[in-house]
């Protein structure tokens, strides 16, 4: 219990500190008035209150993020605590706090249009298709997954859930900020919070009555625990596999949906550090209790590498580890969380997901977005598409979803170097950022040359794919200072 109660401890200490540093660095600024007011619009710029900003933005970056991916992280052992402390701190609550009070200086500019203002045009253009072709993806991902527990958990119509998801993302989509999603997300953040709360309680009662015996962080047991350690490296899968626990492209896109609704520059460390670090504490308190429910690593892959012996059809997975550590410790109630937990977490990203594609098409095309009529022009296509792709690909997207973790870092990294550069322009020291974007081009350019085929890479051996990656990371650093001295050369001129 020492390792989890030190990390959660570190985790509010960032927040407190680290999260101070950032708002001062950047120049938080309370006296400047927000888009929320010079944009007001009252569908996408609404000033609403902090705290419910708050829930949206932990809901919006959440889903399940922190739980299923910290619980395919707990498989590398105890070593996942220093990734999810150091990375959410240092880098991902850092990565949110920037990139969100960018969009709120840039009038709630869309990530591609922050992108193309420091990285140039051709960045531009390349974030405007990745961005969107992610977001329209994950939105898709998140129509199919849940119909698809909830048909296989309640035996109704899978066409039916399908349809009323459907109807609910194009309702999500369409209508002012306030109206469904500012109503629907305190609940649904609540229902999150109480869940990881629940496992928190279940691991300590379980720990005092001597249920369970809680793996450390120590020097023996920072090795790689993976069954098949010798193919894959803690780095750069764990860096992979844990992403919105520690550090996620994905937020940049979301954080613009509240840089358009926060009053004041003051809420915006509450907001964006704040809520990153809340995802934190729920992947450090999931990635604890799948490494120990089992009985420790060992027992956790075992068991998602073999059928179940009482029922050889199920082959265990994150969803049905969530369902039987929230049955068996939180009993009835727990079986209701559990449904939340696996139904409407990812909903409730794939609302978002569709209505900041919404955002980056009207903020690419400049349309405002005001009238309905003017939101059905972009709603209807995009729906369209979804629809299809849907349908045409449903027995795909498992295989696809592989690809959303390399996605989101390369998209969090294209966003530290944006950062950057917004600092480096400023006169600012540029290495809060820049260092975290020249470790994470080091990650994804290793990952795509020493992955599996399947999960998108070359499947070169890790001799050849790290140095190559390290390399690749040096060369994109240098090529950043170049352009910053040619920005910095032509802004003196």
């Amino acid at each position: 219990m020492i390792t989890l109660a030190v990390s959660v401890t570190l985790l509010i200490l960032g927040y407190l500190v680290y999260g101070r540093v950032a708002e001062r660095f950047f120049g938080m600024d309370p006296a400047r008035t927000t888009p929320a007011f010079t944009k007001n619009d009252g569908i996408d710029y609404i000033p609403m209150k902090g705290w419910r900003v708050f829930m949206i933005q932990f809901l919006n970056i959440a889903g399940l993020g922190p739980i299923f991916g910290a619980i395919l992280g707990a498989m590398y052992g105890p070593v996942v605590y220093i990734w999810i402390v150091l990375g959410c701190i240092f880098m991902g609550a850092t990565h949110d706090y920037f990139g969100g009070m960018l969009s709120v200086r840039h009038g709630g500019a869309s990530l591609p249009e922050l992108v193309g203002t420091y990285l140039g045009k051709s960045m531009r253009m390349f974030l405007r298709a990745f961005t969107l072709f992610l977001l329209i993806f994950v939105g898709v991902a998140f129509v199919s997954g849940p119909a698809k527990l909830l048909f296989t958990m309640t035996g109704f119509s899978l066409p039916f859930w399908l349809g009323l998801i459907f109807f609910y993302y194009i309702l999500a989509t369409l209508l002012p900020i306030d109206k469904i999603i500012g109503l629907l997300y305190p609940f649904f953040g609540a229902a999150l919070i109480f869940m990881a709360a629940g496992v928190l309680g279940g691991l300590i009662v379980n720990l005092a009555g001597g249920n369970i015996t809680l793996m450390e962080l120590s020097p023996a047991s920072l090795v790689n625990f993976q069954p098949d350690a010798a193919t894959n490296n803690i780095f750069p899968f764990l860096f992979i596999v844990v992403s919105c626990g520690a550090i996620s492209g994905f937020h940049a896109t979301q954080s613009p949906l509240m840089a358009r609704c926060i009053r004041s520059e003051k809420q915006g460390r509450h907001i964006f550090y704040g809520a990153m670090i809340a995802e934190g504490i729920v992947a450090m308190i999931w990635a604890t209790a799948a490494m120990n429910y089992m009985g420790d690593v060992h027992g956790l892959n075992y068991a998602f590498t073999h059928p179940l012996a009482d029922n050889p059809a199920i082959k265990p997975d994150p969803a049905w580890l969530v369902n039987e550590i929230c049955r068996s410790w939180l009993g009835k109630v727990g079986a209701v969380v559990a449904v939340i937990g696996v139904v409407a977490c990812p909903v409730t990203s794939g609302d978002t997901a569709f209505r900041s594609a919404r955002l980056t098409i009207a903020d690419m095309l400049k349309i405002p977005q005001k009238k309905v009529s003017s939101r059905l022009l972009i709603v209807v296509p995009v729906f369209a598409l979804a629809f299809i792709l849907t349908f045409v690909m449903k027995d795909e997207f498992a295989r696809i979803w592989k690809f959303v973790g390399i996605s989101n870092q390369a998209l969090a990294a294209i966003t530290c170097w944006t950062i950057s550069m917004y600092l480096g322009l400023r006169g600012k020291s540029h290495l809060m950022m820049s260092l975290p974007a020249l470790f994470l081009t080091a990650v994804c350019v290793t990952y795509l040359l020493a992955a599996p085929h399947t999960g998108g890479g070359l499947a070169l051996p890790m001799k050849v794919s790290l140095p190559a990656g390290i390399a690749a990371a040096v060369a994109v650093f240098a090529l950043f200072l170049a352009v910053l001295r040619k920005k910095r050369l032509q802004e003196n001129q």
